[in-house]
């Protein structure tokens, strides 16, 4: 899934002075223009770096679109190559204010984020470490604590393609799970049920007693909580996993 750009400095900086402009530079440049899917972001942060290099500009917002650039995935060797080119039609001064710029931003190189780490941005929840009850899931997974008090709530995340074994929350009285999408897509089966789509803001209700499982979906990440519900002598009973063909009968809704 693609990340989504989010832009707030024209309402930080203008938000009062200049409310159009503001709106304009937010919602319209980076949150329509920006996030059009027919040029993929690393050739927009190209394409605007040799705007702003064309026009001569060489201030902060040069610099912030080289680091949105390399942020992207623009290799210093690209940036370079970038520049050459450029300065041959625009101008040699204009090459060499803009180098001035790049070398700052690429002077020390950073590890390039990992797929978790792209992931977790795109989240407000922490994803935390591997999950601990990892040999009831095929795939990798991860937990992370919201609350400890009053109700237990965690955020479980899964790789792509994760997902937990069929299982069930016992109970005497009350009990069962709330289950909360906050990010990426995945699926929810009950046992002689079709599975059912989750998506950030789906809800789903487990009661006690009811055979299910639930994971990512094969080509994206998934996050949801899961608010364990209170009970009387409740307990959790994990089964076989999920098949592949049942898996990928999900995946096709």
């Amino acid at each position: 899934m693609r990340e989504k750009i989010v832009q707030t400095a024209g309402r930080d900086q203008l938000g009062e002075f200049a409310p159009m402009f503001a709106h304009l530079n937010d919602d319209v440049l980076f949150g329509e223009v920006w996030n059009a899917e027919a040029i993929d972001v690393k050739t927009k942060c190209i394409i605007t770096v040799v705007a702003l290099m064309a026009s001569g500009i060489t201030d902060s917002s040069l610099t912030y679109h080289l680091q949105n650039a390399k942020a992207h995935g623009v290799s210093r060797e690209e940036m370079a190559a970038i520049i050459t080119h450029v300065a041959m039609y625009v101008g040699w001064p204009k090459g060499w204010a803009v180098f001035r710029l790049a070398k700052e931003v690429w002077k020390e190189e950073v590890p390039e984020l990992t797929e978790k780490d792209r992931y977790q941005n795109t989240i407000c929840f922490p994803i935390g470490e591997s999950n601990p009850y990892g040999q009831f899931f095929v795939g990798q997974s991860y937990l992370a604590p919201v609350s400890t008090e009053q109700v237990a709530v965690f955020n479980v995340t899964f790789e792509p393609g994760c997902r937990n074994n069929w299982h069930i929350h016992h109970a005497k009285t009350g009990g069962g799970q709330m289950l909360i999408c906050i990010g990426g897509r995945g699926y929810y089966q009950e046992w002689g049920k079709e599975a059912v789509a989750m998506t950030p803001g789906t809800v789903i209700h487990i009661p006690a007693e009811v055979k299910h499982w639930h994971g990512a979906a094969p080509d994206s990440w998934f996050s949801h909580l899961a608010v364990e519900i209170d009970g009387e002598e409740t307990a959790n009973e994990w089964c076989e996993p999920v098949s592949e063909e049942e898996y990928s009968k999900a995946a096709e809704r």
